[in-house]
């Protein structure tokens, strides 16, 4: 694979340059090599990656959103089928939370790995958009995504902006669709529903072709995402992972990197001449 060329990506400005120093023979520089001489890289990527932007994870000790909640009281497709109200008082605040938020130098580190043909795809377990924003063009979002709201009653659907417009005009703060009254539900993957299957079809193609997996920012421990570099690792594949905190599968890891997922990706970036 091809490298060079500056990091930068229009209307994101350019990548810093971290004050970090790779010797020859640091796992960033192995790589960074890795990376150059695989004919197929993928990137997996989880909560970690968005944490920069502002958006907490989930179960971080603190600062985790599932720290005052039970996620089976109100991330669960039978709480939202049973309690849409208190479902929706939940999600309600996530998308104010994520309203306004940016991609940040991870997100534009992969960007421009993909458009100087080193990454081929990004795999994320995020619903958060992040990745559209930052222009990711090969993106398999396995969890879904908040872009829009349906109706599980008609299958109508509606944009996340009328989806929140409905429900600011709702009493109870369910927003309702339009043609049958039913509460919409957004295009997030809750606990109980199976992951689409063309989605994780996809990821799994991936996964299995690459020669390296970066596993960026996630603590893989939900499934079955958390399985898919054991794809990558039967096949042959290297697996490395960056992310802050242990994993249960650091042991097949080649490369642990467990920096600020920022600082690791911008250097990543630099060792690969992107910047």
């Amino acid at each position: 694979m091809p490298a060079g060329g500056s990091l930068s990506v229009a209307g994101a400005g350019s990548i810093p340059t971290p004050a970090l120093a790779e010797t020859a023979d640091s796992p960033l520089a192995r790589l960074a090599e890795l990376i150059r001489e695989a004919g197929s890289v993928v990137a997996l990527t989880g909560a970690g990656i968005s944490v920069p932007s502002g958006i907490p994870d989930f179960r971080s000790p603190g600062t985790g959103l599932w720290r005052h909640v039970n996620p089976m009281e109100v991330a669960h497709i039978d709480a939202f089928r049973s309690d849409p109200e208190r479902f929706w008082g939940f999600y309600g605040e996530r998308f104010a939370m994520l309203d306004g938020t940016r991609p940040n130098d991870a997100h534009r580190a992969l960007v421009a790995m993909e458009r100087h043909e080193q990454l081929d795809g990004v795999i994320t377990q995020n619903v958060d958009m992040l990745h559209r924003k930052a222009g990711t063009r090969e993106l398999v979002e396995v969890h879904g995504s908040i872009a829009t709201c349906s109706c599980q009653s008609c299958s109508a659907s509606v944009s996340l902006e009328q989806a929140r417009a409905l429900a600011a005009d709702a009493r109870d703060g369910v927003p309702r669709c339009a043609s049958c009254g039913e509460p919409l539900k957004p295009d997030v993957v809750l606990f109980g529903e199976l992951l689409p299957e063309q989605a994780l079809g996809r990821a799994r193609e991936l996964c299995e072709a690459a020669q390296v997996l970066l596993c960026i920012g996630s603590s893989l421990e939900v499934h079955p995402v958390a399985g898919l570099p054991l794809l990558t690792h039967q096949a042959g594949g290297t697996v490395a992972i960056i992310t802050q905190g242990p994993t249960p599968l650091d042991e097949i890891a080649a490369v642990r990197l467990e920096g600020d997922v920022e600082d690791e990706l911008r250097a990543l970036a630099r060792a690969l001449s992107l910047s």
